[in-house]
């Protein structure tokens, strides 16, 4: 148990580091190149999910233009049936 190397391990991680100014400099290229892989990473899982958005978006709007196209077309026919109504005189009502 006395030659675990963890017990060994745990002893130089608590020690603080001596500076060194190369390894202080590649850490912080490594922070930088880091945060560019996760950025990057970022964009691309955001524009895989938002892949299939825009044809669900467009068929969405086609599916409304439908609707409203029907319920306009419905609409005027019974508009232009009310005005044939009222310009024949012998289909209007007498009051």
């Amino acid at each position: 148990m006395t030659q675990d190397s963890t017990f060994e391990f745990e002893r130089r991680r608590n020690r603080p580091e001596r500076y060194d100014r190369n390894v202080t400099e590649m850490t912080l290229k490594a922070i930088k190149k880091i945060d560019k892989i996760r950025v990057d990473r970022e964009v691309k899982h955001h524009k895989m999910r938002m892949k299939g958005k825009k044809a669900f978006e467009q068929q969405a709007a086609i599916k409304d233009l439908r609707e409203s196209a029907w319920k306009n077309n419905a609409s005027l026919n019974l508009r232009t049936q009310q005005a044939d109504v009222q310009a024949h005189p012998l289909l209007q009502l007498q009051s």
